[in-house]
């Protein structure tokens, strides 16, 4: 699809820069690309117009098409924020976008209300045309710069003589400026590659995308003026000391000292840093936090938050939204729907040695609709001064843990099928327990995982069903 933009607007976070400066809005080509295997209906062309909202604000979502951001795509717009979606289409399928459109509209109907609009772009976020993007969603405006002390003691209209007929003109008549005022009042960030086993194989291609990027891309937001940032983080960034057997706390990983308060109620300091990191993907979250760590502290506007997650799962209910990735899938779930629909013979167990109560490792499995509605309480928590810090790190999981063993039983109840496995040694970079604690993003953010792991199973069901052989078929 081909989509323009214009830039007249005005909103929040401003910024100012030389009037020398010109930058203009551009068209950006988005060709059509492949539909998804999963889905092959006719998707038509949907050009962006942003003039109907030339003064609204948005939410940025880079990597907005892919599992977790398209869950939070559409809780965006269930929420009524404005949403532009920023997306290369690598992982993930344009036709996402058509069917998160589809069930906000339905939403939207429901409540008889307007639905929010929801823009997107086929780029890379490391693209230097995000730095149009970004223009094209700034608004300017000439104003006086900023009187100095100095000026503000001595002004000349004090000194002018007006009894003498003598007319004083100002040694220094007041800068014109241009301020810079964007509408993009907050970004996601789901844009970095997500695979620990592809990490270890190909550790360039993290720091590059993963760290490298999100620099580049941090430095283009501030020129921006755009500050509130949340990142998609990870539980890979606690290391080793995720096999402790006990629930991880945010304080087991922080990146300057940082005061808390234990379980028996004393005050603690943590110590910088963390214990044994597993894998380059492991140290690419853990990387980036630090980054953000020391750009907030060296700079008190910026409001970031980091959103660890645990082990997200789940689709949305309808069916159309869930985990269908372009590349090869490696998480659990996505893995399973691929022996039940016959793609893959057997489902691998990676490890029945674990010292845990089946041998099979130990997860914190969220519903990825419980994970997507935590970035919407991350942005309205910030919003509304609850976050004092202007980086905070929080925990998105469940608090209990789940056996692989216990998932693998869980889909084949739901499913009514027999989902064969085969038992395999431990996968590089992997620990064999992994449970959140919960209790900083139920406090601070106002939010807490509803759904089961038996919810879970229904959904990643129901999506996965119409493509599933009958059993007469398998047979044959």
């Amino acid at each position: 699809m081909d989509c323009y933009f214009n830039a007249n607007t005005g909103a929040s976070s401003p910024s100012s820069f030389s009037p020398s400066v010109t930058e203009s809005p551009q068209a950006v080509s988005t060709p059509d690309t492949q539909r998804s295997a999963l889905f092959d209906e006719e998707i038509a062309a949907d050009p962006l117009d942003i003039g109907e909202n030339a003064s609204a604000s948005f939410i940025m979502v880079v990597g907005g098409l892919g599992y977790i951001g398209s869950h939070t795509v559409l809780e965006l717009l269930k929420a009524d924020y404005n949403v532009l979606v920023i997306d290369d289409l690598s992982n993930s399928y344009e036709s996402v976008l058509h069917r998160i459109k589809t069930l906000a509209a339905e939403h939207c109907a429901m409540l008889n209300k307007p639905m929010p609009a929801l823009q997107f772009q086929q780029l890379d976020y490391r693209s230097p045309l995000m730095r149009s993007i970004l223009a094209s969603y700034s608004s300017y405006s000439v104003c006086s710069k900023p009187a100095t002390a100095e000026s503000a003691r001595f002004p000349y209209s004090a000194l002018q003589r007006t009894d003498s007929g003598i007319d004083m003109e100002p040694e220094d008549a007041p800068e014109q400026i241009i301020q810079r005022q964007s509408r993009i009042t907050g970004v996601i960030h789901f844009a970095a590659y997500k695979s620990v086993e592809e990490s270890i194989r190909m550790p360039l291609k993290y720091y590059m995308n993963n760290v490298c990027g999100m620099v580049e891309f941090l430095g283009l937001l501030e020129e921006f003026g755009v500050k509130n940032f949340v990142f998609s983080s990870s539980a890979t960034v606690y290391g080793e000391g995720a096999n402790s057997g006990a629930p991880l706390r945010e304080e087991l990983c922080v990146h300057h000292h940082e005061g808390f308060f234990d379980s028996d109620g004393f005050e603690r300091q943590a110590i910088p840093g963390v214990m044994g990191l597993t894998s380059p993907y492991g140290r690419s979250k853990f990387m980036c936090e630090s980054i953000l760590a020391d750009i907030a502290r060296s700079d008190a506007s910026w409001s970031i938050t980091a959103l660890r997650y645990f082990n997200p799962v789940g689709c949305h209910e309808s069916g159309l939204l869930g985990e269908d990735p372009r590349q090869r899938p490696s998480n659990l779930i996505p893995v399973i729907a691929t022996v039940l629909t016959g793609a893959k013979p057997v489902l691998d167990i990676f490890g029945t040695d674990w010292n845990t109560p089946d041998g099979t490792a130990v997860r914190d499995f969220i519903h990825v609709v419980d994970l997507a509605q935590g970035h919407i309480a991350a942005l309205a928590a910030s919003a509304a001064g609850r976050v004092k810090a202007p980086f905070r790190a929080y925990n998105l999981g469940t608090g209990r843990g789940h056996t692989v063993r216990e998932v693998h039983k869980s889909l084949q109840i739901t499913s009514g099928r027999t989902i064969p496995v085969r038992e395999v040694g431990r996968r590089a970079g992997d620990v064999g327990f992994c449970v959140a604690e919960v209790r900083r993003a139920e406090t601070e953010l106002a939010w807490k995982a509803q759904k089961t792991l038996k919810d879970c199973a229904v959904d990643v069901w129901n999506f996965t069903k119409e493509r599933c052989p009958v059993p007469d078929e398998m047979e044959s």
